[in-house]
């Protein structure tokens, strides 16, 4: 099969080709950031790279099976102030160029991405360009990962897939939380968006509770000056609360369980025995070596740590050390950029059935 990969990141389509059992003969790709690159020839040194999509000749493709992308939603995410909510800014300037690689390589099979809260205009926009109507998947069916998106591809007979049961504390470097002598577990603690996600709870998943350090990242690991003051305990152990998964419809989330600081995105508390908030394109802040510090709470003591850069993979279901070879920085960034990869093959385990 001959790919054309627009936007390709760290390349987790050709990952997905691959894990889906479908051989590929060429796999061109479109990539401006040099770390993404990297990563991408270390792991596949045989995909030739074109650069920026905006540059593109596309018609040398033609011919080509398959066209993959998820142009960058920066401009469209509800995570943004003012973001568009119309095709007319820079998102749709960047999915246009997905348009026209489609029409100049009339590729035969397509696969665009999104993330489910971009604006319905523009969503909207994107099945009359394409042709066809999204379907929303959470990655949570496969991974330890809350994150829904939307797909839009002519591969047929797309269907949900089943749910793996995946949680957080299932894909942690060091396995199962630690038990501490008073029945609490161990847990971990990951840094997004210069700040911190702590995610506490006790070892049966019942009537959580738990705290979070408080870091200024400024310094170097910020983590010595521990007060208990600043730390904040949820006592109902209700918000966003689900303990197990129903077979028929219900998707374990994020358990939230507290906070700190004022409680924004990026200081919220969540449990282990749910899943991951979704990784994001900016993540970083404190170095992996940080280490693990134990503080006394009122319900126990903790061990908190970050996420690591292999865990931030499995929640992707990337090879563990898959981006190796760059600052853990930019790892973190180019894992949140990227696909959850067992969906990605998902949806192309249809497409293998066809070519055969």
């Amino acid at each position: 099969m001959k790919v054309l990969s627009l936007f390709d990141g760290i390349s987790c389509g050709r990952v997905a080709l691959e894990r889906a059992g479908i051989k590929v003969e060429k796999y061109d790709a479109f990539e401006i950031d040099k770390y993404a690159i990297q990563v991408s020839q270390k792991n596949y040194p045989d995909i030739i790279q074109h650069g920026d999509v905006f540059n593109g000749d596309f018609t040398q493709f033609k011919g080509y099976d398959l066209l993959i992308g998820g142009s960058p939603c920066q401009h469209w995410s509800i995570a943004k102030v003012n973001r568009e909510t119309t095709p007319d800014g820079g998102g749709g300037k960047l999915f246009l160029q997905y348009v026209r690689a489609l029409k100049e390589s009339e590729c035969r099979y397509f696969l665009y991405e999104n993330n489910n809260s971009i604006h319905n205009n523009i969503k909207e926009f994107i099945s009359k360009e394409l042709g066809v109507e999204p379907i929303t998947i959470n990655s949570a069916l496969l991974s330890a990962q809350q994150r829904r998106r939307c797909y839009w591809t002519n591969i047929p007979k797309v269907t949900q897939p089943n749910d793996k049961g995946i949680l957080l504390k299932d894909i942690l470097e060091n396995g199962q939380p630690i038990n501490d002598d008073n029945g609490k577990s161990r847990t971990i603690k990951a840094s997004y968006m210069n700040t911190s996600i702590s995610n506490l709870t006790r070892q049966d998943g019942y009537g959580a509770s738990g705290a979070a350090i408080p870091v200024d990242i400024n310094k170097e690991y910020g983590l010595d000056n521990l007060d208990k003051k600043d730390i904040k305990i949820r006592k109902d152990g209700k918000e966003d609360y689900i303990t197990a998964i129903n077979k028929n419809s219900t998707i374990c989330k994020p358990i939230r369980i507290g906070e700190f600081g004022k409680g924004g995105q990026g200081q919220r508390i969540y449990s282990v025995y749910g899943k991951s908030v979704t990784l994001m394109a900016n993540s970083g802040g404190l170095g992996a070596n940080t280490g693990l510090y134990k503080i006394d709470l009122p319900d126990g003591d903790y061990i908190i740590r970050k996420l690591t850069p292999i865990e931030a993979e499995r929640l992707q279901t990337l090879p563990d050390n898959y981006t190796e070879g760059i600052s853990n920085t930019q790892r973190y960034k180019c894992i949140g950029n990227g696909w959850t990869v067992d969906i990605i093959v998902h949806i192309l385990k249809n497409l293998k059935e066809e070519i055969k």
